[in-house]
Protein backbone atom coordinates (compact mmCIF):
# COMPACT_ATOMS: atom_id res chain seq x y z
CA UNK A 1 0.00 0.00 0.00
CA UNK A 2 2.77 2.42 0.90
CA UNK A 3 4.48 1.86 -2.46
CA UNK A 4 1.29 2.79 -4.33
CA UNK A 5 1.35 6.22 -2.68
CA UNK A 6 5.05 6.65 -1.91
CA UNK A 7 6.46 5.97 -5.36
CA UNK A 8 4.23 8.52 -7.17
CA UNK A 9 4.91 11.04 -4.38
CA UNK A 10 8.68 10.63 -4.84
CA UNK A 11 8.30 10.97 -8.61
CA UNK A 12 6.30 14.15 -8.09
CA UNK A 13 9.00 15.48 -5.73
CA UNK A 14 11.53 15.05 -8.56
CA UNK A 15 9.43 17.48 -10.63
CA UNK A 16 7.20 15.15 -12.67
CA UNK A 17 3.82 16.71 -11.82
CA UNK A 18 0.27 16.62 -13.07
CA UNK A 19 0.79 20.08 -14.56
CA UNK A 20 3.94 19.03 -16.44
CA UNK A 21 7.61 19.06 -15.64
CA UNK A 22 8.55 21.66 -13.01
CA UNK A 23 11.11 24.25 -14.10
CA UNK A 24 14.55 23.90 -12.52
CA UNK A 25 13.82 20.43 -11.14
CA UNK A 26 15.63 17.12 -11.52
CA UNK A 27 12.88 16.19 -14.00
CA UNK A 28 13.69 19.24 -16.13
CA UNK A 29 17.36 18.28 -16.24
CA UNK A 30 16.45 14.70 -17.18
CA UNK A 31 14.12 15.93 -19.90
CA UNK A 32 16.76 18.26 -21.29
CA UNK A 33 19.36 15.49 -21.42
CA UNK A 34 16.89 13.11 -23.08
CA UNK A 35 15.91 15.72 -25.66
CA UNK A 36 19.55 16.47 -26.51
CA UNK A 37 20.31 12.75 -26.84
CA UNK A 38 17.31 12.24 -29.15
CA UNK A 39 17.83 15.22 -31.41
CA UNK A 40 15.33 17.57 -29.80
CA UNK A 41 12.48 15.41 -28.56
CA UNK A 42 11.82 13.00 -25.73
CA UNK A 43 11.23 9.49 -27.07
CA UNK A 44 7.94 7.79 -26.27
CA UNK A 45 8.54 4.94 -23.86
CA UNK A 46 11.71 6.52 -22.43
CA UNK A 47 12.26 6.71 -18.68
CA UNK A 48 11.44 10.45 -18.78
CA UNK A 49 8.15 9.77 -20.57
CA UNK A 50 7.31 6.95 -18.15
CA UNK A 51 8.03 9.05 -15.06
CA UNK A 52 6.01 11.98 -16.45
CA UNK A 53 3.09 9.64 -17.07
CA UNK A 54 3.23 8.36 -13.48
CA UNK A 55 3.64 11.91 -12.14
CA UNK A 56 0.63 13.12 -14.09
CA UNK A 57 -1.78 10.23 -13.62
CA UNK A 58 -0.35 7.83 -11.04
CA UNK A 59 -0.21 4.09 -11.65
CA UNK A 60 -2.61 2.30 -13.95
CA UNK A 61 -5.04 -0.18 -12.42
CA UNK A 62 -3.02 -3.12 -13.76
CA UNK A 63 0.22 -1.74 -12.34
CA UNK A 64 -1.47 -1.11 -8.99
CA UNK A 65 -2.67 -4.71 -8.83
CA UNK A 66 0.75 -6.01 -9.91
CA UNK A 67 2.62 -3.97 -7.30
CA UNK A 68 0.14 -4.98 -4.62
CA UNK A 69 0.45 -8.67 -5.46
CA UNK A 70 4.26 -8.51 -5.41
CA UNK A 71 4.97 -6.04 -2.62
CA UNK A 72 2.24 -7.20 -0.22
CA UNK A 73 3.65 -10.69 0.37
CA UNK A 74 7.20 -9.29 0.32
CA UNK A 75 6.27 -6.88 3.12
CA UNK A 76 4.73 -9.74 5.10
CA UNK A 77 7.90 -11.81 4.79
CA UNK A 78 10.11 -8.89 5.84
CA UNK A 79 7.79 -8.10 8.76
CA UNK A 80 7.82 -11.74 9.91
CA UNK A 81 11.63 -11.82 9.87
CA UNK A 82 11.90 -8.62 11.90
CA UNK A 83 9.65 -9.87 14.67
Amino acid sequence: GLALVGIPACICALGFTGAGIAAGSVAAKMMSAAAIANGGGVAAGSIVALLQSIGAAGFSLGTSFGLTSILGPLGAVIGAKLI
